[in-house]
């Protein structure tokens, strides 16, 4: 039997996160629409709902730690990019299990998929010099400035 995928959760929380900034609507009604509307397939279930809730109840926080690593305000930043960097960065504080690097590449993959032609290499660096903050004692981690 095959694993749900955690790729699919993700790109499909990137999505559901999109429509949570543009709209503010409650996240409970986002994902039960875009549950019906969409085929979630062999996405896990389980974790895009964590991510379509965690996200926005722990958007303060994961925006704190975003800022220090824009050129502009947060809400400046493109708003695919910026549920891109909002998962990842949620993913980096509180999913300790997974480990930084597929974070970071996943993320890299959902900005190739969604973002600018460009927003990757952005994605990419935010997330890194994050990491480095977030997992400075993972073996491997990026190391500060």
């Amino acid at each position: 039997m095959k694993r749900p995928s955690r790729h699919l959760a993700r790109l499909r929380a990137v999505q559901a996160l999109y429509q949570w900034d543009l709209t503010a609507q409650d996240p409970l009604q986002i994902e039960s629409r875009f549950i019906g509307r969409n085929d979630m397939g062999a996405a896990d279930g389980e974790y895009f709902h964590r991510l379509v809730h965690d996200v926005p109840l722990y958007q303060r926080e994961i925006d704190d730690h975003l800022k220090a690593f824009l050129d502009r305000p947060v809400e400046a930043v493109d708003p695919v990019e910026k549920a891109i960097l909002r998962v990842g960065a949620y993913e980096l504080e509180y999913q300790r299990g997974i480990p930084f690097k597929v974070i970071i590449d996943e993320a890299v993959e959902l900005a190739k998929i969604f973002g600018a032609e460009h927003g990757y290499r952005f994605v990419n660096g935010v997330l890194d010099r994050l990491a480095a903050q977030l997992r400075a004692g993972e073996s491997g981690a990026p190391e500060s400035e």
